[in-house]
């Protein structure tokens, strides 16, 4: 899963288990029913989960009765947050060491770094005042007949 996946397949698994009521271990909800709504392969949602529960957004028991669930109520959980769980816009990349000698080779790794650290703050910034719960909120998609 490319690092850009992360932060959307976490989000949709949270707004999931919120929609399911999935808040303690009787009701987890499993990483296959999480991936049949995505669509993605089960293993991707583990992944994510398992950074989750890092995080401690989520509870995760593995086995035949297995599956995941919030630990807080989704109006608690921020997105700034679920970035910061899946590694903040680590996708965005870190630049490389500048050619010794060259004036653009010694300063460009300052500055795209200067710059990636800006969007993840400006993101972080922003996510962090939506919640898991304003994800369920969103407006319904409009159907097919009708999209652009």
């Amino acid at each position: 899963m490319s690092d850009s996946q992360r932060f959307p397949v976490a989000a949709h698994a949270l707004a999931y288990l919120a929609h399911a009521g999935a808040d303690a271990p009787e009701r987890a909800v499993s990483s296959a029913a999480l991936a049949a709504s995505m669509p993605t392969n089960p293993v991707v949602v583990r992944r994510v989960t398992a950074m989750l529960a890092k995080a401690g957004l989520i509870g995760t028991r593995q086995g035949a009765a297995g599956g995941a669930w919030l630990l807080a109520p989704p109006e608690r959980i921020t997105l700034d947050r679920v970035l910061r769980a899946v590694n903040g816009c680590a996708h965005l990349g870190c630049p490389p060491p500048g050619a010794k000698g060259c004036p653009v080779g010694e300063r460009i790794p300052v500055a795209v770094g200067a710059a990636i650290k800006a969007a993840d703050a400006a993101a972080a910034e922003r996510l962090s005042r939506i919640t898991v719960a304003d994800l369920l909120e969103a407006p319904e998609p409009a159907p097919a007949a009708l999209a652009g």
